[in-house]
């Protein structure tokens, strides 16, 4: 038979990753009487004997392998003398024969899966630290519950547009549910997993893709009762405005992915702004000798019910406004986005996209929406902090949304005059 250059690829990328394996696997499997069957020769070999068999052609072949590599897998399971009641090992070795076999199928996907299995076998003790120390009981079950909405519910959700909710679609209003469960999650973990400071910071951040003002006035209440942390708190308050804009970015692009490209440098503008001016806050903190107090985690990270109203709220607005356009025209439709965005700064911004991709707004018209939505709801939040806070945390909050105000609306400008 001849050999053809692909298939000596092939074959090498075989040897290579049973090689690689091998390696991983040789270093586990000890020494003496009580070591592992497998090693690195036995992994290289399985892989050579996968790729040679899908070589051959000979029917049946691959098939037979298979069935003989998982009866030897299985003796040396029965025979082990080690104390280690796993089948890592005789997985292990029943893989590479398959990637063996992928590997003169497609040298590029069979060497991928072989290193993704290595790295898989090395991240042993990381991988037990994480399922056993570091994620509890209650975050598994919120896991678990985040991935049968995203695989089970969220595919049979209708994907068409629906006229009531001015054209936009179900599914993505869907989807942002899910995305804001997701981000209860991430704040939730962080504030156990990075402490104190790194856990306001990122739940501030986290916070915001959910409800940048809600997160101010929690963390402005716990400024009044702690003086001493009101910069790392407004440093977290910053970071959630920061996200108010990468929210509007992610809504735009669920519902209208033209229209996201065109807010896109007015929202990373608007972001980096806030964000900057939010992380000033803690120049001069680090020696500050008390904990931030926040509330340990306790119970499910994910508020389904605040992820259904801000979903809830998204439609009603987006309906609202798409009515103010058609009865009004431009006025109309921007005097709504002020007055929705008194309220939440994100309705407005998806009722903009709708009517983008439905063909009745322009993508500066969604440009300009977006800064009078978030601008209008940047006083919304300045006011809370004020109330929440006091004046010192109102001025370190306000710094960051005005910053972040100020950033967009240049890049804006600025692209919106180049483009003359």
């Amino acid at each position: 038979m001849e050999t053809a250059p692909h298939s000596v690829v092939g074959l090498a990328v075989a040897l290579g990753v049973g090689l690689l394996i091998g390696i991983e696997r040789e270093r586990r499997k000890g020494r003496g009487h009580g070591r592992q069957a497998a090693g690195l020769r036995s992994f290289a070999v399985a892989a050579v004997a996968g790729g040679l068999a899908q070589w051959l052609q000979v029917p049946g072949l691959v098939v037979s392998g298979a069935v003989f590599v998982a009866l030897l897998a299985a003796v040396s399971h029965w025979k082990s003398r080690s104390n280690d009641p796993g089948m890592t090992t005789e997985l292990a070795l029943f893989t590479t024969y398959l990637i063996g076999v992928q590997s003169v199928l497609a040298p590029a996907f069979g060497g991928a899966c072989g290193v993704g299995l290595a790295a898989l076998l090395a991240a042993r003790e990381r991988l037990h630290r994480f399922a056993t120390d570091l994620l509890s009981e209650q975050e598994l079950h919120d896991g678990l519950l985040l991935a049968a909405l995203g695989l089970i519910v969220l595919p049979l959700i209708p994907a068409d547009p629906v006229e009531v909710l001015a054209g936009i679609a179900p599914r993505p209003l869907a989807a942002l549910v899910l995305l804001i469960l997701a981000m209860q999650a991430v704040g939730h973990v962080a504030l156990r997993w990075l402490g104190a400071r790194g856990g306001a910071l990122l739940a501030g951040f986290a916070g915001g893709f959910v409800s940048s003002t809600a997160t101010i006035a929690s963390f402005g209440s716990q400024a009044r009762a702690q003086p001493t942390q009101m910069a790392v708190l407004a440093g977290g308050a910053g970071l959630s405005s920061a996200a108010t804009w990468l929210q509007g970015l992610v809504v735009c692009a669920a519902l209208s992915p033209a229209a996201a490209l065109a807010v896109l440098p007015m929202a990373l503008a608007g972001a980096l702004g806030a964000a900057g001016i939010g992380l000033l806050a803690l120049r001069g903190h680090r020696d500050t000798p008390a904990p931030v107090a926040l509330p340990p985690p306790t119970g499910s990270a994910l508020r389904p019910r605040e992820a259904l109203v801000v979903a809830g709220l998204l439609g009603l607005v987006a309906a609202g406004v798409s009515q103010a356009q058609r009865w009004f025209g431009d006025a109309g439709l921007n005097l709504g986005i002020a007055i929705a965005a008194l309220a939440d700064a994100h309705a407005p911004i998806a009722s903009l996209a709708a009517l983008h991709v439905a063909g009745h707004l322009s993508s500066q018209g969604v440009v300009l929406g977006a800064l009078i939505a978030i601008g209008v709801n940047s006083l919304t939040r300045g006011v809370v902090a004020a109330v929440s806070g006091g004046r010192a945390y109102a001025q370190r909050v306000g710094a960051a949304l005005a910053a972040g105000l100020a950033t967009a609306s240049a890049v804006s400008w600025a692209l919106g005059h180049a483009g003359r």
